[in-house]
């Protein structure tokens, strides 16, 4: 299939990119989690990211409704609504067992999360760039 122009400059395509973005971050903040001994770091980037996470999910959820998604998209929002919720409850679960800290400061990750949502990073950066060449894939048609 030849697609012209910008005619793949879309919506979709807009938020499928924007999310294979995140589920790099994910990943980067795994990474400043396992150097830092899962204590939360103070640095800028982390801050920002851990923010767009949360954000991501009320976007996506947004995106359900607001854009015209294709059936195979649909996987990207619906797979990012999962995980976070999934993950308030498994993070919860954890941070039970080990107690709640009185501080934020004092708050460990436990990497049993880590390796969770690094994992969950690597499947979705998968999904999104899968969704972002499907319309150039022969088995899409």
């Amino acid at each position: 299939m030849q697609i012209s122009n910008l005619d793949w400059l879309t919506p979709q395509f807009i938020y499928i990119a924007f999310s294979a973005v995140v589920a790099i971050l994910i990943w980067v903040e795994g990474e400043m989690l396992k150097r830092t001994a899962g204590k939360l770091p103070q640095s800028a980037l982390f801050k920002f990211s851990s923010l767009l996470d949360t954000a991501w999910f009320f976007i996506s959820v947004l995106m359900l409704y607001v854009i015209d998604l294709t059936p195979l998209a649909v996987a990207v929002p619906a797979a990012y609504g999962l995980y976070t919720v999934f993950g308030w409850i498994y993070g919860t679960r954890l941070l039970k067992r080990r107690g709640i800290p009185d501080s934020p400061k004092d708050l460990v990750i436990p990497p049993k999360y880590i390796a969770y949502s690094q994992s969950f990073a690597l499947i979705f950066l998968v999904l999104c760039l899968l969704v972002l060449v499907s319309p150039w894939l022969p088995i899409f048609d």
